[in-house]
């Protein structure tokens, strides 16, 4: 009988994080190699697993749906989480904007003559909410478009819940394919240490260099406020609304965390999130609502970001920014995190939009371009923490309202 311990998916992606940035250090001199002969192992990964995402997200929202078998209970639950996504946004750009001013010291001015950057168009409020809702069945799918293929599931589980026993055999036939689909999933999974490996490694082997130069300070700032976010405002909503220690709720996302770091994509590392919240112990049918939700809407990662460049880009155009200036940004950038939902490369278009609000250089922007993926690798750890964070949140408090509710 075999009883050697497996070891475990966290520390084998941990492995893997380590094995990686010390093989881009060792490559940073011949960054060509790990570009064409080690990315696209990783790229393959992330593909499998953007294959994966929708039909996990339309399947596991309509079997949440079906299971909770009531339509204000969902109302209930979407209401819980925009407004906790709101709140910590809006916290976020808080953060950015106050460890910006507080560091600005350390910023280097650069110089901002010839600086060339074109904004992306803008998407007006209305436009996002009519692009919200689908006008075909399947291009949500193919497009990955989150926003609809929620909408989408919504309807469906909706639709089934009404028709009641009628609908039981399209509700198993559901149930079924979700159970099928989750299998995939966990295959796919164990691939995640060699993804890992394959998609920091050339990060590194191409930026190593850069990290260490000019925008060190810029950089520094951004990480330290990504980690007072974490410490500080999940740690908290965690404790006090989630009923749960941060201690455990940091062991259990570690894994979900560190892939969010390796391939700066939050609908990429859906599929993990989704896994460690149900081993903290989230409700299932929530997790499968809120995360889809969040990874398209909630960006805290990336309001620190904008308020932390924010700060920099108007100190290197020897810009002093008023207090009813930072309202506007925090105003803009919480806004801005729905307004820019599923548009790629979310956050610099709002970046365009914050610096816009405020009068200053859109041009700026230039500056941190070039860095622009390590400052996303550390954006996208927080937001997908924040998501986690919310699952756990809401969980708490639909246990507590079903509690009461049997007590009464």
């Amino acid at each position: 009988m075999n009883n050697k311990k497996k070891m475990p998916l966290a520390m084998k992606i941990f492995l893997a994080l380590v094995l990686g940035i010390v093989a881009g250090l060792l490559l940073q001199g011949n960054p060509d190699i790990a570009a064409n002969y080690i990315k696209p192992f990783g790229t393959i990964f992330l593909n499998l697993l953007k294959f994966i995402v929708v039909p996990i997200v339309l399947l596991s929202i309509i079997v949440g749906i079906i299971s909770m078998k009531d339509i204000k209970k969902v109302g209930s639950i979407g209401l819980k989480t925009v407004i906790y996504y709101f709140c910590t946004t809006a916290f976020a750009i808080v953060i950015g904007l106050a460890g910006g001013s507080l560091f600005r010291g350390f910023f280097p001015v650069l110089q901002t003559s010839g600086l060339e950057y074109e904004a992306a168009a803008p998407v007006s409020f209305m436009d996002t909410l009519v692009n919200i809702f689908p006008s075909n069945f399947l291009k949500p799918m193919v497009e990955a478009n989150m926003l609809q293929v929620i909408v989408m599931a919504v309807l469906i589980g909706f639709a089934i819940v009404l028709v009641g026993e009628k609908a039981g055999a399209a509700a198993s036939v559901i149930e079924s394919f979700n159970d099928v689909f989750m299998k995939c999933m966990d295959m796919i999974l164990q691939l995640s240490p060699i993804g890992v490996f394959c998609l920091i490694c050339p990060v590194i082997a191409a930026n190593g260099a850069a990290v260490i130069g000019s925008l060190a300070a810029v950089l520094a700032v951004a990480y330290l406020c990504y980690i007072v976010q974490l410490l500080v405002v999940y740690s908290f909503t965690v404790r006090t609304l989630g009923g749960m220690s941060p201690v455990e709720f940091f062991k259990k996302q570690l894994p979900a965390m560190m892939f969010a770091f390796s391939s700066a994509s939050s609908v990429g590392t859906l599929p993990i999130n989704l896994e460690g919240c149900e081993k903290m112990g989230g409700s299932r049918e929530i997790a499968s609502f809120v995360l889809p939700l969040g990874a398209t809407i909630n960006m805290d990662g990336t309001a620190i970001y904008q308020g932390v460049c924010a700060i920099f880009i108007a100190s290197c155009f020897g810009i002093e920014l008023t207090l009813p200036q930072m309202l506007t940004i925090v105003l803009t950038a919480t806004l801005a995190s729905i307004g820019t939902a599923g548009v790629p490369g979310a956050g610099m278009v709002m970046l365009a939009m914050v610096l816009t609000s405020v009068g200053l250089p859109v041009e700026g922007i230039a500056l941190v371009a070039g860095v622009d993926r390590i400052f996303d690798m550390g954006r996208t750890v927080v937001n997908i923490t924040g998501d986690a964070s919310c699952v756990m949140v809401v969980s708490n408090l639909e246990r507590k309202k079903e509690l009461k509710k049997s007590k009464a």
